[in-house]
Formats: structure tokens, C-alpha cells, sequence
């Protein structure tokens, strides 16, 4: 059973990264010019440190629905995060493998914000009658893969979108992309000499045009000094609203990870190091920072 288990998540993250590398340009730009420079020799070579959802934490759906689908596959639930300025909650889930991403889900807390974001976001989300996870055959990679592409509610109107965006950016991405891949993130540190760093790495992006998100830094650093992060900017989408206008909104992005040895494993040597002798987890500071790779903040600044 667990064979057949391992198999169907290899098709549905196989799933959720085809269409998200057809959505955001970057993923083949940055792929595309690691293979160019030799710093791999082709896609498979590229470690996906982790991957990321974004839900609503209303009582059928947010992460207590949306993690049902990856605890099935094995994953076990870790870290609890709080986000007070974003009103968001979070954990990560660690993989029945070493090969696999983590997984890291977020949530909006709908009750804390406005009555009239709450109103607009209800509208949508009480269109969906009872958990779906609970209906679903998570044993059908077709089914799963299907599900987490399908919108769950309708279209937003652009009137809804703006008047969440003004809230909630968090708010407003969800209500339209759904449980689209926000993103996923390419490990730095097994990288060739050159390239195994973040600073390294920052440089070859910024090298092929890719612009970063600079919100407090474009290297995220985490108190430990164990785990640095950086993201593209996302990529701008031309979206269909109900109201049958098209606005140009934040798609999806690129992250960037580099893991530190732990100090109790820094004598082991290079060629020996695996993933369980890094730096696990994530950080509240800079994951509070990533997030706002979607934000009008940088989108802007990118446009310019």
C-alpha cells in the first residue's frame, strides 16, 4: 500500500508542478539559465526544498481540510505559525521522504477581519456546502490532482477583489487563485561551487533579470542564521473577473533556499551531508516577509 501511496503523490506534485511552471514564466526562465550556466544538467537536478498553499480558514475549508490530502500521502504535521500583522495561521509538514518538498499551508483568519471582507469572503466560500477533502478519493492521483486545480466557489467580481485587496492582499490573492500553487522553492545549498549560497545565488537571478523581492531584505535571515530565503517578485497575470472585465493581478512565484549544516554536524564532511543534517523548518520573520512577494508593494516596484 505504501508503494502505490508514494507513486500517487509523485503524480499529483508531478500535477501541481506542470501547471504552475505553464503559469509562471520564471520557473523555465530560471531552470532554463541554470542548464545554460552547467549549474545542472537538466530539471530533474533541482531540489524542491519545499512548496506552499494558501487557503481560508473558514470551518470547511482552511488548513484543517486542505492537510488531509498530504497526511494521507504520509506527511506529519510540524510547526505552528502565527502571523499577527497578516492575520494568517500556518504549519509545515515534513515528507514521508527526503526526495519530496515540504509542504507549507497558510491560512487566512477570516473571523478577524472586517464584517464586510468577512460578508464578501463568505459570499464565496459558503458556496462550498461541507469539507471537500471528506469526498474526496485520495487514493485517485487523477481526483487529487483535478481537485486541488478546480475552482471552488465562482469568480470573483473585480469590485470583491479590490475591496479585499484593500484589507487583505493575502485575501485578495486567495479569493481568485484558489488552492493554486503559490509557490515552490529551489534549494541553493547542493549547488556547484559559485552558486551555493544565497548571495551567490541572488546574484546569478538579478544576472538574468529576475527581480527579487526586497521586502525587509532580499536575503530573509533567520535569527539562527540557519536558513536564508529570498523570492522573485511574482508574476503578474492578466485575470477574468465575473463582471467580465480583465485585471492584470499577482500570480505565483519562485522561492530560494539555502540550509545551513547544523553546528553538531559541522564535521562532516561536504560529500556526506544530507538533508537531515541541515537546518529543518521554517521562520516566522521570514516567511512573514516572503509572502509579500504577491503584494502591490513589489509588483509595482517590478513594473517600473
Amino acid at each position: 500500500m505504501k508503494n502505490s501511496k508514494i507513486e500517487t503523490l509523485e503524480y499529483v506534485l508531478n500535477g501541481l508542478m506542470r501547471r504552475y511552471s505553464e503559469r509562471v514564466p520564471d520557473v523555465n526562465k530560471v531552470a532554463d539559465a541554470m542548464i545554460a550556466e552547467g549549474i545542472i544538467s537538466d530539471r530533474n537536478d533541482i531540489e524542491n526544498d519545499h512548496v506552499a498553499f494558501r487557503t481560508m480558514g473558514v470551518p470547511q475549508l482552511g488548513i484543517q481540510s486542505f492537510e488531509k490530502i498530504f497526511l494521507h500521502f504520509g506527511y506529519e504535521k510540524r510547526d505552528f505559525f502565527n502571523f499577527e500583522g497578516k492575520k494568517l495561521n500556518a504549519y509545515w509538514f515534513s515528507p514521508p521522504q527526503p526526495h519530496f518538498p515540504r509542504i507549507f499551508v497558510s491560512e487566512l483568519r477570516v473571523d478577524d477581519l472586517s464584517e464586510n471582507a468577512q460578508r464578501i469572503i463568505r459570499s464565496y466560500t459558503d458556496e462550498v456546502k461541507s469539507d471537500p477533502a471528506d469526498s474526496l478519493d485520495l487514493n485517485d492521483g487523477v481526483a487529487v490532482d483535478e481537485f486541488l486545480h478546480k475552482p471552488l466557489w465562482r469568480t470573483p467580481t473585480w469590485e470583491d477583489y479590490e475591496a479585499l485587496q484593500q484589507e487583505s492582499e493575502y485575501a485578495a490573492w486567495v479569493i481568485y487563485n484558489r488552492y493554486y500553487l503559490n509557490h515552490y522553492t529551489i534549494s541553493v545549498h547542493n549547488l556547484k561551487e559559485g552558486y551555493g549560497t544565497i548571495q551567490e545565488f541572488n546574484a546569478f537571478l538579478e544576472r538574468i533579470g529576475v527581480k527579487l523581492n526586497d521586502a525587509g531584505g532580499k536575503i530573509k535571515i533567520s535569527p539562527d542564521g540557519g536558513l536564508l530565503q529570498s523570492s522573485t517578485v511574482a508574476e503578474m497575470i492578466d485575470a477574468e473577473f465575473a463582471d467580465g472585465s480583465t485585471h492584470a493581478i499577482s500570480g505565483s512565484y519562485v522561492e530560494f533556499a539555502e540550509r545551513k549544516v547544523l553546528p553538531q554536524f559541522a564535521g562532516i564532511p561536504i560529500d556526506k551531508i544530507e538533508r537531515v543534517h541541515r537546518r529543518d523548518g521554517f521562520e516566522t520573520g521570514n516567511a512573514d516577509k516572503i509572502f509579500e512577494s504577491t503584494f502591490t508593494s513589489q509588483t509595482m516596484k517590478a513594473e517600473m
